[in-house]
Formats: structure tokens, sequence, C-alpha cells
């Protein structure tokens, strides 16, 4: 299985203290090497910095190949590379927060799952407990429309 990961995701699980449970739902990610840099660059928070330093063996930091497509205006480097990279090579699936990012993504045919997807798909498993997750999710800068909030709680 090929799973790509976008920055967005894999900052806000450091955050929560919960990005091990892509080792446990995945295996293995893929992250290109422009979602690292954003991982480490200096406006990064610490902790995401220093977890991008020094990365787990479960995580492949991989030199895009040349993007030979052109992306709408917005999409940042880590989410043009991650796209390119899962079109190129047929990934099974793409980690992506953005909305503009996600629908580029879905028009090239890949299946994507976000943060808060990867947290109900880990809760499904009894990897965590979703309403814990997404309480420390809220203290980031993580945004959540009170729909999807309720949905991902099983509020109707």
């Amino acid at each position: 299985m090929i799973v790509v990961a976008d920055t967005s995701p894999l900052n806000y699980l450091i955050l929560i203290h919960s990005i091990d449970i892509l080792e446990s739902l995945y295996e293995r990610i893929v992250v290109p090497s422009a979602v690292r840099d954003e991982l480490l660059h200096p406006s990064a928070p610490a902790l995401v910095r220093a977890w991008a330093g020094d990365v787990p063996p479960w995580i492949e930091v991989r030199e895009p190949s040349a993007v030979a497509r052109s992306f709408p205006r917005g999409l940042g480097a880590g989410e043009r590379e991650a796209i390119a990279f899962a079109h190129v090579h047929k990934a099974d699936l793409v980690l992506i927060d953005e909305r503009l990012g996600r629908r580029e993504a879905q028009l090239l045919g890949l299946q994507v799952i976000g943060t808060l997807g990867i947290l109900q798909e880990a809760h499904e498993r009894g990897l965590l407990d979703i309403r814990e997750a997404i309480r420390r999710l809220q203290g980031t800068t993580f945004q959540i429309a009170p729909s999807l909030l309720r949905s991902a709680l099983g509020i109707t």
C-alpha cells in the first residue's frame, strides 16, 4: 500500500501526540521532500520541527520526480509534491486536509483522507479515543466546521 502525506495531517497528529497511529494504520508513509521542508520550517511548532528532524523508520522521505502538470494557485509546494507523487506512483491514499488540495487529488482519481478521517479510522480500530483526540486537536490551529465535528463525534 502506498500512502503519501501532505504537511497538515502530519503537523496536527504530531501536535496532539498521535502521530504513531499512522504506522498502525498504514505501516509506511511516503513524505515528499517539500512536505519535510515545511515541517522543518522555522515557523513550524518546535515539536513538529523536532519530529521532522528525526523521522521514524516508517516514514520514507522521497525526492519528487519532475512535477509535469500545472496546479491551481493556492496549492503550496508540499501539496503539489504530495499530489504529483501520489498520481505518478498510483498511491492508494493521500493524507491531505486543505480543500483545494483534496479537490485536485480527487480530480486525478486519488483517494484522500484528512486528519479528522484518520482520527475516526484510528478510533474505529481502537487505537485512540476520538473525543480526546478532537479535544486536543481543538487546542491547535486546526479549523473544523461544526457539522463535521458533530459527525466525527457521532452527534446528529
